[in-house]
């Protein structure tokens, strides 16, 4: 099996509702008997090799719930060393609810929770869900092997920012595995309304500023398996924003970007896709929103290479500010350069005349980030813009965030 499987939620929709529900199940138990941690970080699960775990419960001798999606069993494991299981296969909702309850009694636990369902439409509570459910071994697997890729691929990509993160997670409400970068700037409060789920919930979640991505199986509004992307609040213009790669698009009615799994599966380098999508939607949160890059973001992890501190890398590397920005400028497109550290970043325009031009792209690596290398280049396009007489469009996100907050920038811009 492929590393990135191909994956037909049509053809396994019923059985990813079951488990779906499954997880809620245990997820209600953990929630239950853990206490809150900010934003519902206490309640997830996370993905392993095998399957999908818990990690530990502050109930009775320690309880740890696992769901064995290789060998398709439900496995509690207890600080007292014991261990008891149970098969997953063709069940009712009722019927699993019941075996979980003697698992964790079996386990010294208390295993009590709630009972009803969340984010779904029309929810039955767990032990009056009698409807029989199949349960197809090998989509549930299929599932897992692209789930730990995506794992894989989300924890690279937090390795990029030092400001706050979630962990990568499996949110058993929406059954989605996602990660959330926050601005360190409080939101306005949410307005609540998700389908089976306390307002008050909602607004802890969202009481920062978040750029959020994620991975769905198929439901909730779509019926294949994609990746989503979206900012609370919406800075204006996010909608709008040029996201990648190609097959990204904003899907209106979920208010979210979306990048269909299968774009990303049968991509030359399905890697690079995901990344694309997780950076570009990312930078237009952020620049659009006015984040602190500077102060929230870092290169991307290596391996068995320490982040090189700040005060460390602003003494032993070379200054933007002493590097030359280069501009090479032609009858209807330009480009503002830099190459600091030998590595090189580039800031694009394209004419409309001979008195405007309008900036679509900046590009800064990301062994950069975090140098103001970004700013340099714009600053040196306003400069130009003085003293050539030249008005400014800044389509670019980037570019427009960097003047939006900078007054004395915004001379050179257009006026309509």
């Amino acid at each position: 099996m492929s590393t990135w499987p191909q994956l037909d939620y049509l053809s396994w929709r019923e059985t990813c509702s079951a488990l779906h529900l499954y997880l809620q199940i245990v997820g209600k138990y953990r929630l239950a008997h853990t206490p809150w941690l900010n934003h519902s970080w206490h309640a997830t699960f996370y993905v392993t090799p095998i399957g999908l775990t818990s990690s530990p419960i502050p109930d009775g001798p320690g309880i740890e719930i696992v769901f064995d999606l290789l060998a398709h069993r439900v496995v509690g494991r207890c600080g007292n060393g014991r261990q008891v299981s149970f098969g997953l296969g063709p069940s009712t909702v009722a019927a699993f609810r019941d075996q979980f309850v003697k698992l964790v009694s079996d386990l010294g636990g208390t295993p009590q929770f709630n009972d009803n369902p969340n984010e779904i439409p029309n929810p039955v509570p767990f032990s009056e869900d009698h409807r029989d459910r199949p349960y197809d071994g090998v989509a549930v697997q299929r599932f897992h092997k692209a789930a730990v890729a995506v794992d894989r691929m989300f924890n690279r990509f937090r390795t990029s920012f030092l400001g706050k993160s979630s962990p990568v997670h499996l949110f058993w409400g929406s059954f989605d595995l996602a990660v959330t970068r926050f601005s360190g700037r409080r939101a306005p409060l949410h307005p609540g309304g998700v389908p089976s789920l306390p307002n008050v919930v909602a607004q802890e979640a969202y009481d920062r500023e978040v750029s959020s991505a994620g991975f769905w199986p198929g439901g909730g509004g779509i019926d294949y398996p994609a990746f989503y992307a979206y900012a609370y609040p919406a800075p204006g213009g996010y909608r709008a924003a040029t996201v990648q790669p190609d097959a990204a698009f904003w899907h209106e009615e979920l208010g979210e970007f979306l990048l269909p799994y299968d774009a990303v599966q049968s991509a030359d380098d399905p890697e690079a896709a995901l990344i694309n999508f997780l950076v570009s939607t990312y930078e237009a949160a952020a620049d659009l929103g006015g984040w602190d890059r500077d102060l929230l973001e870092c290169a991307q992890g290596g391996l068995r290479r320490a982040r090189a501190p700040d005060a460390a890398r602003s003494q032993a590397a070379q200054s933007p500010a002493d590097a030359t920005v280069e501009r090479e400028d032609g009858a209807s497109k330009g480009r503002y350069f830099v190459v600091v550290d030998g590595v090189e970043a580039e800031m694009t325009y394209s004419r409309a005349g001979d008195k405007l031009i309008i900036i679509d792209h900046t590009e800064v690596p990301s062994a950069l980030r975090g140098r103001k290398v970004g700013e340099r280049l714009v600053r040196q396009a306003i400069e130009d813009a003085r003293r050539d007489g030249v008005s400014i469009i800044p389509l670019c996100p980037f570019a427009k965030a960097q003047i939006d907050r900078r007054p004395e920038w915004q001379d050179v811009l257009r006026r309509t």
